[in-house]
């Protein structure tokens, strides 16, 4: 019914030396990730294209929305993604924070708005670009120290050829390795966008965008 692939992880890790806390504060540090660009086809030949889309993202109402994970705003995790620090502390404290990311999504076979289950689609394409932040926060003032400022990019393009048999099907075009993600040597300001609710899964919507005809709504997003 579906295909499936997965891609490389971006993965970051940070050793931080916290200096001594002299007040009764708590500081959180810790990853912040948005996504600041997002192209993301799925052809199904001469028929259409299916396409998942940020529509605030794309209209440029933001210039970034929030990749948390949903639940921790705005931090992308809070397991290895985040340490908490409470004052008072008479030493340094050190600690490492570590992320990953990477895609495994699944795509029909067939058209998504179609009943029938032949397999049409010829192409997956995606281009995304994020943002990713060590921060300290102090939860008490919410004062926002930038520590550290990356960007990365994930590009994808494969080939299908829907009449072979399965496990022949799928061909992985250039880039085969992805770009190294950069480490930017000034600091870049986090826009308001990228702190608070909706994430980029709850927002996005998967459209149905035929060759000929008017788009359709295949996926809502969750939340606007």
């Amino acid at each position: 019914m579906i295909l499936r692939y997965r891609t490389p992880h971006f993965r970051a890790s940070a050793q931080v030396v916290m200096p001594p806390i002299p007040k009764k504060e708590t500081w959180i540090v810790g990853w912040i990730q948005a996504c600041s660009h997002m192209e993301f086809y799925n052809q199904y030949g001469e028929q259409g294209m299916s396409s998942w889309e940020l529509p605030d993202l794309q209209e440029g109402k933001i210039e970034a929305i929030s990749d948390s994970d949903g639940v921790n705003y705005p931090w992308y995790g809070n397991t290895t993604e985040t340490c908490t620090i409470v004052g008072p502390t008479k030493r340094d404290s050190r600690f490492v924070i570590s992320m990953n990311d990477n895609f495994y999504p699944s795509v029909t076979w067939a058209v998504p708005v179609s009943e029938s289950n032949v397999a049409k689609l010829t192409d997956i394409y995606r281009d995304q670009s994020f943002t990713t932040w060590l921060v300290a926060t102090n939860t008490s003032t919410n004062d926002m120290i930038i520590l550290q400022t990356l960007h990365w990019r994930m590009q994808l393009s494969i080939e299908v050829n829907p009449s072979r048999p399965l496990g022949q099907r799928a061909r992985l075009r250039e880039p085969v390795a992805q770009d190294q993600p950069k480490i930017l040597s000034k600091n870049e300001p986090i826009p308001p966008s990228a702190l608070v609710q909706p994430n980029a899964n709850d927002a996005q919507v998967l459209m149905w965008r035929p060759t000929h005809g008017q788009p359709l709504v295949v996926i809502p997003p969750k939340r606007r």
